[in-house]
């Protein structure tokens, strides 16, 4: 799409959606505004590090509204982060040397965002009605944080979509807890890899400056939502609006691939 109000207008919507879902799911809403990104003509590399830094606005502003409800598991804050924060670079860094022009890797978003669907729909009965659970194993949240840190910097998707069903069927975290302390961490695996995308080139920081304007909306009302409710049919229905994107993203992307041969 060539540069335009229309454009840049589309681009903050793509924000606000990505706020929306991040905060209120626990989603990974990068898995939208990285599509989003695709669909507006940006190339498949410059997709995958310019939504990086949205993500810390918007992991900041749904933190604020978990921690005041005590929701916010500080104790796998801190054993999960390092071991993100470090994976993050790597990931970063071998976004940019794998073949494909980026393709690649979006068709492994695209795979990521289905199964992120098929958990969104699921009902998450065992999190929500589930008693206070034991400390979870330091290894086992080390283990979590790096491998969300790593597809976080190499498929720009956050983490969220590996940490929260980490928390709630590893680690025996409840939803809202998993998706609040998530938050935290995405947010803190976003700086690393944000400026090795940038040392790299892979940033376009008009696009990025745009969905931030959107995500800190959105997660503001993404959280607000989370924590009045955790309704059935809505998850259901986010579910199977990101299937349906997960499909007709993941064609695309093939067709793309396919013609650079």
């Amino acid at each position: 799409m060539e540069p335009s109000l229309l454009r840049d207008l589309l681009t903050a919507v793509a924000g606000l959606v990505t706020g929306a879902l991040s905060a209120a799911f626990g989603i990974g809403g990068t898995v939208i505004s990285t599509p989003a990104l695709r669909a507006l003509g940006v190339s498949a590399i410059t997709a995958i590090g310019t939504t990086l830094p949205s993500v810390i606005p918007s992991a900041i502003a749904g933190t604020l509204r978990y921690a005041k409800q005590g929701l916010v598991d500080w104790r796998a804050v801190r054993i999960v982060i390092p071991a993100g924060v470090v994976t993050s670079v790597l990931g970063s860094a071998a976004s940019h040397r794998i073949p494909g022009d980026g393709h690649l890797l979006m068709l492994a978003t695209a795979a990521l965002l289905a199964v992120t669907a098929v958990r969104t729909a699921r009902a998450y009965d065992h999190a929500d009605a589930a008693s206070s659970a034991p400390q979870s194993s330091s290894i086992l949240l080390v283990a979590i944080g790096a491998v969300a840190g790593g597809l976080s910097g190499l498929l720009g998707v956050g983490g969220g979509i590996v940490m929260v069903p980490g928390f709630t069927d590893l680690a025996r975290l409840r939803l809202k807890p998993a998706i609040a302390t998530s938050l935290v961490c995405v947010g803190c695996f976003a700086i690393p890899g944000t400026i090795t995308h940038a040392l790299l080139g892979g940033v376009d920081w008009r696009y990025a400056g745009l969905l931030t304007l959107g995500v800190v909306p959105g997660a503001r009302l993404g959280a607000a939502l989370s924590l009045r409710a955790s309704d059935r049919p809505l998850r259901r229905l986010v579910g199977g609006f990101l299937g349906v994107v997960a499909v007709v993203y993941f064609v695309g992307e093939l067709v793309a691939l396919t013609a650079q041969d």
